[in-house]
């Protein structure tokens, strides 16, 4: 079943945007200076929020490229 081509390039868009979302996130700004970071599965806090998001973005990216439209070529197209 092939999907419109509208309802694909909105559906990567979003995950695109979600992607760029995520890579904010994973940026440990929302700590304060000096704090003592706590420890999730033997990481700091913030390691660990930001492979978690690297994590996801992955997954992100593969269903984006899933879903893309991606033209097919030609063997005589030489460009």
């Amino acid at each position: 079943m092939k999907m419109p081509r509208r309802w694909r390039r909105r559906v990567r868009t979003g995950l695109l945007w979600a992607i760029a979302a995520l890579y904010v996130i994973s940026i440990p700004w929302y700590r304060t200076a000096g704090g003592v970071p706590s420890v999730i599965g033997g990481l700091p806090d913030w390691v660990a929020v930001a492979l978690g998001c690297y994590a996801v973005v992955a997954v992100l990216n593969a269903i984006a490229w899933l879903v893309a439209e991606i033209p097919e070529r030609d063997e005589d197209d030489t460009s």
